[in-house]
């Protein structure tokens, strides 16, 4: 036992606390020895205030089988309930000296930690039935398991701090990286030399100072959003709080920087839930039916009279609200439906494209039983369309999901104003209204969805070409994530089913060579939406192409990740519009016949197809293998994708030996790949057809609907980690993307768009 003591008059953070931590930096201490204390239920401070001076005591104990300790307040020990604790220091010394200290037997502790891994909180049955067997005052046993859960949560904050540290490591790194090619007088993004070093160097300095500022403010995001403590408090202060903590949420402990208590939160959920089911049962005249576009258009006036509002601030004049509604069949029973929505991992998903980044920061109700009924979470998500031209939306809301009755659940959004201001003011920008969707039971796998999309933007100037779209909210709405919702259902099935019909399975003789080039596609295309969008994830350079097309490079070093090939890849991303439905389009780029029309990496030669493989209802749901007779040793992975909203086509050279072994049915996880491809969608101008015909195949008669065709292609620009790309792969990109813009224009006869 180490004992330290001091009567001077500093903090509580006394240098001999310090000391005693460093030499016994484990949370294990008496809660593995089993050090208890009778008399009191609540924890008492050791520090007393004696005429200005502050007596601090602090015990630290270790063992060979608890590990080094901690410090640790009287609740870890028995004392004397017999001692009279006086106001005068006499009788306070007294009582110190007079505390009887015990320590449990190795068989209580082994009995109470196999309680332990059984039941964290064991009810109070359960205590007195373990204090009969052991021996022991049943507030011995509640103060063991307090302990315990105690110590457990502060390895979870370690752990988290560590990962806290490994990013901060991170960025130093980077900015050593970044200070080093400074000196060089050489631009870190396109490769290219400086004549004026001086004016580089001034220029990327900003730079770095802007990229560090917005790291730094990402890793504190990180630590206050986590919850376990507020800025500037340190794990190991935010585990001395007590026993009195330990059942509440880390949302409660951060009060102070969320600014609201839990009771309020389930009020505004609750709240939030109402308005979202009167929202997805209501017809008219809340909802309007749009004849022309079928879709249904928010009577916002009425929806004022039905759920009032504050819109007397000046910063409801400055946004736009959107607000949409859809619904449909999706393939997936009704528990798998909710745990893919309570599960942020299952989350992302079930929305790869949509989705670039989501995290759960904070459990506020755990719920009840296996489906977490009433189960509450903070959450964060980042938004973005497949193209570097729209930027993405953060946003910060609360999500609660709770049981209708036995066939009917409904998982509601919203965004709360204290928790987005405290963790980030620039979140405001987009903040979700009570949004989510109402899933109901249709037995044999099925469920009908409806879901409610209720957005507040902060009004921007969107790029030209996408801004029709937006605008009408179909890029974030309703219909968008309905879509994407019934094609993944649909992937998953097609994905499990073992009596796939030969028609769908062609060229592939297992079922477990189906399963793996199945997961191969699909973790091409995720990578291929991580790389398009505007997210974070990339810094965007922009040059002008050769067709005078505008063109947005950005590269990332690829360190350890065995998916993609280990250095430097430059990916580069043009969007342009074209007079042509997406349809046409998608049909035209998936057709291996015309294949050869536009993509210049077969040089004009014809391109076979192997396998083909269904993934969907829709016939243009598929993924093929491709052969080249310009590359022999390579073959052509090509995953296509469609529903009512949106279109890819995206592909990537594999060798041939490691093709062979994915279609044998070999794990694919390590097999390198680095696709390339393109994002088709509609432009959301919706007018009226300027003819009416019968000829449901002819589909040039489509109006003057077009589509946003966004290209993307990635190439390996140096194996080095430490390597950078030149301009000759700078300019080898650009050629390479002005040449196919050009080809597709060509081949589709609108080359003078």
């Amino acid at each position: 036992m180490v004992m330290s003591s001091s009567n001077d008059n500093h903090n509580h953070n006394h240098p001999s606390t310090s000391l005693t931590k460093d030499l016994f930096p484990s949370t294990s201490l008496a809660l593995t020895l089993g050090f208890f204390r009778e008399g009191e239920e609540q924890a008492v401070d050791d520090r007393r205030e004696d005429g200005g001076n502050t007596t601090t005591t602090v015990t630290e104990i270790s063992s060979e089988n608890s590990g080094p300790a901690r410090s640790r307040s009287d609740d870890d020990f028995d004392v004397d309930p017999d001692v009279d604790d006086g106001d005068d220091d006499n009788n306070k010394n007294k009582s110190k000296k007079r505390k009887k200290y015990h320590r449990h037997t190795a068989e209580q502790i082994r009995e109470m930690e196999a309680l332990f891994k059984e039941s964290p909180h064991p009810d109070e049955k359960q205590r007195q039935q373990l204090s009969k067997r052991l021996g022991l005052h049943p507030r011995q046993v509640k103060f063991w398991f307090q302990n315990r859960r105690t110590q457990i949560k502060a390895i979870q904050e370690r752990h988290e701090n560590s990962l806290l540290k490994s990013e901060m490591d991170k960025l130093r790194d980077e900015n050593k990286m970044l200070r080093e090619t400074i000196k060089k007088g050489t631009c870190p993004n396109c490769g290219f030399g400086s004549s004026s070093k001086d004016a580089i160097t001034y220029t990327d300095e900003q730079q770095l100072r802007i990229e560090n500022a917005k790291l730094k403010a990402e890793i504190e995001k990180l630590r206050t959003s986590i919850g376990k403590y507020p800025q500037g408090m340190s794990p190991t202060n935010s585990c001395s709080a007590g026993n009195e903590q330990e059942s509440r949420s880390s949302l409660d402990l951060c009060s102070g920087v969320f600014g609201l208590e839990k009771s309020r939160i389930m009020e505004i959920v609750n709240l939030a839930m109402e308005e979202l089911i009167k929202m997805a049962s209501a017809g008219e005249p809340l909802w309007i039916h749009s004849f022309e576009t079928g879709r249904e258009i928010l009577n916002y006036d009425e929806y004022l009279h039905e759920f009032p509002i504050d819109t007397s601030s000046n910063v409801q004049h400055k946004r736009c609200i959107e607000a949409s509604r859809d619904s449909g069949i999706v393939f997936m029973d009704l528990p798998q439906l909710v745990q893919s929505f309570m599960d942020v991992k299952q989350y992302e998903e079930m929305f790869p494209c949509m989705i670039s980044k989501a995290a759960t920061l904070d459990v506020i109700c755990n719920g009840e039983g296996a489906n977490r009924n009433g189960a509450v979470q903070l959450m964060f998500a980042e938004l973005q369309m497949l193209t570097p031209l729209v930027a993405t939306r953060e946003m910060y809301f609360v999500r609660y999901s709770k049981q209708l009755n036995a066939d009917k659940w409904a998982i509601v959004d919203i965004s709360i104003d204290n928790v987005e201001k405290n963790i980030d003011v620039s979140l405001a920008r987009c903040r979700k209204r009570p949004s989510g969707c109402i899933m109901e039971d249709k037995s044999n796998g099925h469920c009908k969805v409806t879901w409610i999309e209720h957005l507040e933007c902060q009004k921007s100037i969107s790029h030209s070409m996408y801004r029709a779209i937006i605008n009408s909210g179909l890029a974030f709405g309703a219909r968008h994530w309905m879509a994407t919702l019934q094609q993944q259902c649909e992937r998953l099935v097609f994905f499990l089913a073992t009596n796939v019909p030969t028609k769908d399975s062609t060229g592939i003789s297992t079922l477990a060579g189906r399963k793996s080039i199945l997961k191969l596609a699909q973790r091409m295309t995720w990578s291929f939406g991580r790389a398009l969008g505007a997210s974070s994830h990339c810094t965007w350079k922009k040059i002008l192409s050769k067709t005078g097309d505008d063109i947005r490079v950005a590269s990332r070093k690829n360190l350890n990740d065995p998916g993609e090939p280990l250095g430097v890849i430059l990916c580069a991303v043009s969007s342009i519009w074209l007079p042509v439905s997406h349809t046409v389009l998608f049909d035209f780029l998936r057709d291996e016949t015309q294949r050869n029309e536009w993509d210049i990496m077969s040089n004009g030669g014809p391109v076979q197809s192997i396998a083909n493989l269904a993934k969907g209802k829709d016939r243009g749901n598929t993924v093929s293998i491709h052969t080249m007779k310009s590359k022999e040793n390579m073959w052509m992975l090509e995953d296509s994708c469609t529903n009512s909203y949106e279109s890819m086509v995206v592909c990537a050279p594999v060798s041939v030996s490691s093709m062979q072994s994915v279609m044998a049915g070999c794990d694919s996880s390590n097999i390198s790949i680095l696709p390339s491809g393109f994002s088709i969608l509609p432009d959301g101008v919706e007018t009226r057809p300027l003819v009416i015909t019968s000829k449901a195949q002819d589909k040039s008669w489509e109006g003057l609907g077009g589509s946003l065709l966004t290209v993307g292609f990635q190439i390996l620009t140096s194996n080095s980690p430490t390597g950078k790309h030149s301009i000759e792969s700078v300019e080898s990109i650009n050629t390479l993307i002005s040449t196919t813009l050009h080809n597709i224009k060509v081949g589709l006869q609108c080359d003078d768009q």
